[in-house]
């Protein structure tokens, strides 16, 4: 990156016949032109401002400031300023603002001198500065930290607020917001702070929200003002009071029918995560409208791993069956029928029930899975319908027992 710089900053300065010298925004030294050693050298072209910016690669507030004053944050066009012996700018100057979509990223500076450059090739030089904007725009994007404007879009209520996050996540983006992604959640995750997306493949933005766990909510969306409530006033102190969090991973895809960069990148941060932790991945989407359904599509294929450790510890939203029903429907008390048998005396006797309708009520391979003879499974599945009142003979009653037992491990 720096090398094409340094070739778009040449091309200027032969454009214009003098050398250049580019900065960023912040008046960071990024490339400059050499000088030419076969010709006659004037000392002024050394001021101590362009010295300094040169050997220390930033120039002083004081410099930046006197700069600004004359409008380059705001010029579309070069500016020409005079010499100021006090400031100690020595020479006059011209300033070719870099910008991108309307925004400055920095500047190219030149060395006035009569009788200066035509009209015609301070036109191309722009055209060239215009080329450094896009370059600049990409490095930026690249390495942003969009944790905060991912956050927003996670945790925001539909509405207003939601429209707004989402438009600044896709401005933060770029050409990006409208690519293919898929949503990962990884969780629970152990620090306040996720990684940086440069650490992670194909990763476009990165962010920790609050995580609800088995029985809790992912965000404020999917399941009550528990995530809100837990997030609002910024983030919490990291500790063993600290509210659980989820790391939320947008990955930029080639393909909706390859998942690969989606499922290494959830591989990867899991692994940071350590042992416990289990990863979602929703379906692939175009664009960023539907954001807060692939992360309520990420947040259940987390729980359904934790829940079912079969589908885990990496799950796909598509591969997670009935629990895409049941991670959606709003916390509750368990049914009266089974409250009993979900209490800690039954564990055995609940699990047997599960294994049961696991296997369409099949006694022999319920009796094969869980290395019992048949007469103690149907003495178990008697207790069952004693301390239920379920009849396991009737579709329905079992339909319900089936369900409460899988959402009760949510």
């Amino acid at each position: 990156m720096k090398g094409d710089y340094q070739e778009l900053v040449d091309e200027i300065s032969t454009l214009l016949g003098a050398p250049a010298t580019l900065e960023n925004r912040d008046f960071g030294l990024i490339a400059f032109g050499a000088h030419d050693s076969d010709s006659f050298f004037d000392e002024t072209a050394l001021d101590p401002v362009r010295t300094r910016s040169i050997l220390t690669r930033k120039s002083t507030p004081a410099v930046r400031a006197w700069f600004e004053g004359f409008g380059i944050t705001r010029a579309t066009g070069p500016v020409r300023i005079p010499a100021a012996p006090d400031a100690g700018v020595l020479r006059d100057r011209i300033c070719l603002p870099v910008r991108h979509r309307g925004v400055v990223l920095g500047y190219v500076w030149l060395l006035d001198a009569e009788p200066g450059p035509t009209h015609e090739q301070l036109t191309a030089a722009m055209e060239v500065a215009t080329r450094i904007g896009g370059l600049l725009a990409d490095e930026e994007r690249a390495g942003a930290d969009l944790s905060r404007e991912l956050r927003a879009s996670l945790t925001a209520e539909r509405g207003w607020q939601y429209d707004m996050a989402l438009a600044a996540l896709r401005t933060a983006l770029g050409p990006d917001a409208e690519g293919l992604h898929a949503l990962v959640c990884v969780a629970p995750w152990p620090n306040e702070d996720g990684p940086s997306s440069r650490t992670v493949p194909s990763a476009a933005a990165l962010c920790t929200v609050p995580w609800g766990g088995p029985g809790g909510a992912v965000s404020a969306k999917s399941g009550g003002r528990e995530g809100a409530d837990a997030h609002a006033g910024g983030d919490e102190p990291a500790g063993p009071t600290a509210a659980p969090r989820a790391l939320a991973a947008l990955i930029r895809l080639r393909s909706a029918d390859n998942l690969a960069p989606a499922t290494a990148a959830a591989n990867q941060l899991r692994d940071a995560a350590g042992p416990k932790a289990v990863a979602g991945v929703a379906d692939p989407r175009r664009g960023l409208p539907s954001l807060d359904t692939a992360w309520r599509e990420a947040g259940a294929a987390a729980r359904a791993a934790t829940a079912q450790p079969s589908l885990g510890p990496l799950a796909r939203w598509a591969a997670i069956g009935p629990y895409r029903l049941l991670t959606g429907l709003p916390a509750a008390e368990p049914d009266p029928a089974v409250r009993a048998l979900l209490g800690p005396a039954h564990g055995e006797l609940a699990r047997t029930a599960e294994v049961f309708l696991d296997h369409a009520g099949q006694a022999g391979r319920t009796a094969a899975a869980l290395g019992i003879h048949r007469q103690t499974l149907y003495y178990r599945l008697s207790r069952v319908e004693q301390l239920t009142g379920l009849d396991l003979d009737a579709g329905e009653d079992r339909l319900l027992l089936h369900m409460a037992l899988k959402a009760a491990k949510l």
